[in-house]
């Protein structure tokens, strides 16, 4: 008796003890990611700032944290060169819907018969599609291809199908996830009761793989987002342009800015373009989208990566 009370002693001492540890490692692991976390945020706070500080501030003092004058020029032109903006800000919202729903399709899909044992050349499509991690044909054989194969070229097309419709990446994500999270007895039960192949996809596999769904969602939507690339090589009318291609745009033709356009009615007088706080403004609602949506994927973004990346 008295040496199962000293027993009992003992592992509710090392229980107290292990959770002195997990308590102070959680302290420290807090304090040090909330550290960095504002380190990450820094950037992106001061590109905010930038964009409501004067003109002739940010040329004199550079940009800071404390600006001495506050402007609202930058937002005041972006709002009257609407058209070229909310079309390029359409564009570029059109493009990442589309892009991303058929990516998301064609990856999960992919990754279905990929995951199922049963499937005699689930490693030869593995190989292919790894394959193409390694190697790709280049710039000029995609380009002659997608223009005069395809012929998507100047369309909306040419923003969506070249480059990013397809990553192997993802479909390893997806089908690791598959192969680890859904059981293989639940797709026998649904062929037993005669589903077909889609119908076990399509009511079945895809809606229990929300996380993973939502993790290459989020990945695909990022990388169609912030592309300029396809715009550059594909198309040369600008009411094609996305958000990010006219921010290019107008970095790279200062004197777009300061034309005859570019100097707007504010207050009583005329004043010139503040041509660095619209360049940051630009990088605001370029990121504004991405802000938003994230806080909805979030629950779904470790779940997603950490059981996906497991090797099944």
């Amino acid at each position: 008796m008295a040496n199962t009370m000293v027993m009992n002693e003992k592992k509710i001492r090392n229980a107290l003890h292990v959770s002195s540890d997990t308590k102070r490692f959680s302290a420290v692991s807090t304090v040090v990611l909330g550290f960095l976390s504002v380190l990450a945020l820094l950037p992106i706070i001061l590109i905010v700032i930038a964009s409501f500080t004067d003109e002739t501030t940010l040329l004199r003092n550079g940009y800071s944290f404390f600006p001495e004058k506050w402007s609202t020029d930058a937002y005041v032109y972006m709002f009257q060169q609407g058209a070229t903006i909310f079309r390029a800000y359409g564009i570029s919202v059109l493009v990442t819907l589309v892009g991303t729903l058929i990516s998301v399709l064609i990856t999960t899909m992919i990754a279905y018969p990929m995951s199922r044992k049963n499937f005699r050349f689930k490693n030869v499509l593995a190989f292919f599609v790894f394959f193409t991690m390694l190697f790709n044909g280049g710039v000029v054989p995609s380009y002659m291809m997608w223009t005069q194969l395809f012929n998507i070229k100047n369309t909306i097309w040419a923003l969506i199908l070249p480059n990013y419709l397809c990553g192997a990446f993802n479909i390893f994500l997806v089908r690791n996830y598959y192969a680890n999270s859904i059981p293989d007895a639940l797709i026998e039960s649904a062929q037993i009761d005669g589903a077909s192949e889609l119908t076990i996809f399509f009511k079945i596999i895809f809606p229990l793989a929300v996380p993973t769904v939502a993790t290459i969602s989020l990945f695909t939507a990022l990388t169609y987002w912030n592309d300029w690339v396809n715009a550059l090589y594909y198309i040369q009318k600008p009411q094609y342009y996305g958000i990010q291609n006219l921010l290019i745009r107008i970095m790279n033709n200062i004197q777009y800015l300061k034309s005859g356009a570019a100097s707007v009615a504010v207050g009583t007088g005329a004043v010139q373009l503040p041509s660095n706080a619209v360049r940051m403004s630009m990088a605001v609602i370029g990121i504004l989208p991405i802000v938003v949506i994230y806080p909805f994927v979030q629950k779904y973004f470790v779940k997603g990566v950490v059981v996906g990346a497991v090797k099944g």
